[in-house]
């Protein structure tokens, strides 16, 4: 569950730990025990456990320190942070301007010729967290400050936004002179 739930590098590089403690332990019981298939079974798991924690705990954690390093400097440069990191914004909440939690960022889609933000798609849930809804959203609605999205979208206004189907993403939003409701993206 703890590698499942991408709850960070640190967390899954945890979870790695524990499983190469497990995998460690199986080996010396296959050992005393002469059960050769649990003891091949268990040193190769133990090699997968322990490439998990050098890849999490290691290079994955040092790259999520810079970027931490990087939003934190930037907001020391000026009143406000001038970055965020993309990789902390999939996966973030986006509020909207009451601090309701309207959906969460599923991913960012860049433009490749202009180097900028194309859309923010954003996964709106049923109850339960079922029935997951999908949207593009103009990057312009979106505000990313202290680890959230903050929305100048209301929920409704949200809603209006057509559902976008899980496997056909359009390749661009249309520009404000071709949607028909200026404040909607079409």
């Amino acid at each position: 569950m703890m590698t499942a739930a991408n709850a960070g590098a640190r967390v899954t590089g945890w979870g790695f730990v524990v499983f190469a403690i497990g995998s460690v332990a199986w080996s010396l019981t296959a050992t005393y025990t002469h059960q050769s298939n649990l003891l091949l079974t268990n040193l190769f798991l133990t090699v997968i456990n322990l490439i998990g924690v050098w890849r999490w705990l290691g290079r994955q954690a040092r790259h999520e320190d810079g970027s931490i390093k990087a939003v934190y400097k930037s907001s020391q440069a000026g009143d406000a942070s001038t970055l965020f990191s993309a990789s902390a914004a999939v996966g973030a909440n986006v509020i909207d301007v009451s601090g309701e939690k309207l959906g969460v960022i599923v991913d960012l889609m860049l433009k490749r010729d202009q180097r900028g933000l194309a859309y923010v798609v954003i996964a709106q849930y049923g109850t339960g967290g079922v029935g997951e809804t999908l949207r593009a959203v103009d990057p312009a609605n979106i505000e990313f400050t202290g680890g959230f999205a903050h929305s100048k979208m209301s929920g409704k206004e949200l809603d209006a936004l057509p559902a976008l189907q899980a496997d056909d993403w359009p390749s661009a939003l249309p520009s404000e002179g071709q949607r028909t409701n200026p404040g909607v993206l079409d």
